[in-house]
């Protein structure tokens, strides 16, 4: 597959996520979902933006916040989705580290987030 296979989306279709903004010092703790909400909103299409999102929603749990998007309907929801998958973004709690998850669940991406930090 070349870049400019995976650089176009179907109408639709979640777009894939943008990449991650260089880091320049360390990372911002949110300190409530709203702040974990604005941190997250960086690794998301602007929502109601062609091809983005149609909201953006917080998932708290003991050691991070889980950022998930709804995506409209496709035209055809019969169709294989030409971008499978799509990413949640987590911001940790401790130290405002941000990963991103396959989009499971939230209480299934949280347990995952678990065993990945060992938490």
């Amino acid at each position: 597959m070349t870049d400019s296979d995976q650089s176009g989306g179907a109408p639709g279709l979640p777009p894939t996520p943008p990449p991650l903004p260089p880091q320049t010092g360390p990372q911002p703790v949110p300190a409530n979902a709203d702040e974990a909400l604005e941190i997250g909103r960086q690794h998301f299409p602007e929502v109601g933006s062609p091809g983005g999102p149609s909201g953006l929603f917080v998932h708290e749990f003991d050691i991070g916040y889980l950022i998930h998007a709804s995506w409209p309907p496709a035209a055809d929801p019969t169709a294989p989705p030409a971008e499978p998958g799509g990413s949640n973004v987590v911001i940790d709690k401790a130290d405002g580290e941000v990963s991103f998850l396959p989009n499971f669940p939230p209480e299934s991406a949280a347990k995952l987030y678990h065993r990945l930090r060992n938490r």
